[in-house]
């Protein structure tokens, strides 16, 4: 199959095979989380700039179903395609379409009936009040075609369909890049315009995804030897294994509560913020998006290999899973570095694309120093937490994703900010980072090493 062909490659032309789509992949996401952003700035309202950053922690909530769900089923996918379980596929790519679904609803449900609460929750008061009412609301009654999205394109990697997971990401960013200005601009719906942008952005991904799964299909039907063939299964009969949906679920588990914990914590560090003034808000979210550059990269890398990881797990091929964690340590150990550089030269340059206010935006500078300093070395965390996901040790990998973004960080939010005030909630991320990134290098060092020696039996922990 030519998926499995990818995994079979030499190691690093696996690799690049895998990361390259994922990094692109990747700067078409932060473009896509940048755009509304970067065209609600464009109003000069300082106002609509930090709703959108209050409403970001619920979509986080989303956003942890989606990597629960198409994480873990990717997962299983591409452990799947190693024992050429080929109704294993298809069972875990029904599970995408089902519980996107089932989900979204669930999601859409609980938005609308408990809105007020939320906002609350969430720190909106006064005129942010309304603006994120809109935002929510509107992004909420797309959950079902967002989860779609990112669930189907997880499975698309998990069989080696790289490149088509890539033209649907792009498809929805750019869709929503060219709405974005006519809807928030043009035709002066703001914040609601942005949701609305984002929810047929993600539409015309799944659009993309189904015509390309009928059109493969009947090519295969007729045994077209130019294409390949995926398995995209939309029976419900395939996705009612409660069993199964259970265990990839749990797979998932780590990047959702990392996704989770990591909304959660956002949610805290505005309401906290919001103690400083409206553009204290603005200011860390426009921070936050120019510094995400570096970590995202080596979140991408990671992710983008881990169905080679998981293949290698499945296929019992302990010698290759550990050469390919090597060559990716040095990856994004140099990627960061470089990355890191980068960004802390132009930093000021990467604020004023949000903030058009000079005083918030000179704030949102000094910021971003402390978020994009632990950028060379956090592709060490990203790495070890993949590694733990793809040899099936959730409980592991679930500990590291909640040490960091929860653990660790929620507390030291309220602790910095009693210490050193509004740049003390700043410097709380690179602590939690630094904290995070020596336990977990730890734990894979402790699965790495016997007796003080390389041991030849990396999985053999985590079963």
């Amino acid at each position: 199959m030519n998926q499995e062909a990818i995994f079979e490659k030499k190691a690093w032309s696996a690799i690049f095979s895998l990361s390259i789509p994922a990094l692109i992949s990747i700067l078409v996401m932060m473009l896509y989380n940048m755009a509304d952003m970067y065209f609600v700035g464009w109003l000069n309202d300082v106002t609509q700039v930090a709703a959108v950053a209050l409403a970001a922690p619920v979509f986080s909530v989303l956003m942890a179903v989606s990597t629960m769900l198409g994480n873990g089923a990717l997962t299983k996918i591409a452990q799947a395609l190693g024992q050429s379980d080929t109704e294993g596929v298809r069972r875990y790519t029904a599970m995408c379409v089902w519980g996107s679904i089932g989900f979204g609803l669930i999601f859409t449900a609980a938005c609308f009936l408990g809105i007020t609460p939320l906002l609350r929750f969430l720190g909106a008061e006064g005129e942010m009040w309304d603006y994120t009412r809109r935002y929510i609301l509107i992004m909420a009654a797309g959950a079902p075609v967002v989860l779609l999205n990112h669930t189907v394109g997880s499975a698309l990697r998990g069989e080696g369909e790289v490149k088509m997971s890539l033209a649907g990401s792009m498809i929805s960013t750019f869709t929503n890049i060219i709405l974005d200005p006519i809807f928030i601009l043009a035709l002066g719906f703001g914040v609601s315009g942005a949701a609305a942008a984002t929810v047929l952005g993600n539409a015309a991904a799944v659009g993309y995804y189904l015509l390309a799964w009928k059109l493969r299909d009947k090519a295969s039907r007729r045994k077209d030897a130019g294409r390949s063939r995926f398995i995209l299964e939309l029976r419900p009969s395939y996705a009612c294994d409660i069993r199964e949906l259970c265990a990839v679920l749990a797979l998932g588990l780590p990047n959702a509560v990392s996704t989770t914990l990591g909304g959660l914590a956002g949610s805290f560090g505005n309401r906290l913020l919001s103690g400083y003034g409206t553009g204290a808000v603005a200011a860390m979210a426009a921070a936050s998006k120019a510094s995400m550059v570096v970590t995202m990269v080596q979140m991408g890398i990671c992710m983008g290999v881990m169905p080679l990881l998981a293949y290698c797990y499945g296929g019992g091929d302990k010698k290759r899973l550990r050469e390919i964690a090597g060559k990716l340590l040095f990856l994004t150990a140099g990627l960061g570095t470089v990355l890191t550089i980068a960004i802390y030269a132009g930093r000021g340059a990467l604020i004023g694309l949000f903030i058009q206010d000079p005083e918030v935006a000179a704030l949102g500078t000094e910021l971003s120093v402390f978020l994009v300093l632990s950028g060379p070395v956090v592709g060490i965390y990203y790495l070890c937490a993949n590694l733990l996901q793809a040899a099936g040790r959730a409980m592991a990998a679930t500990f590291a994703s909640a040490m960091r973004q929860g653990i660790l960080l929620i507390p030291l939010l309220y602790l910095m900010n009693v210490a050193a005030g509004l740049h003390g909630i700043a410097l709380a991320y690179l602590l939690a980072d630094a904290v995070s990134i020596v336990v977990t290098a730890g734990m894979a060092v402790h699965c790495f090493k016997e007796k003080g020696q390389a041991t030849e039996k990396i999985l053999r922990c985590y079963r």
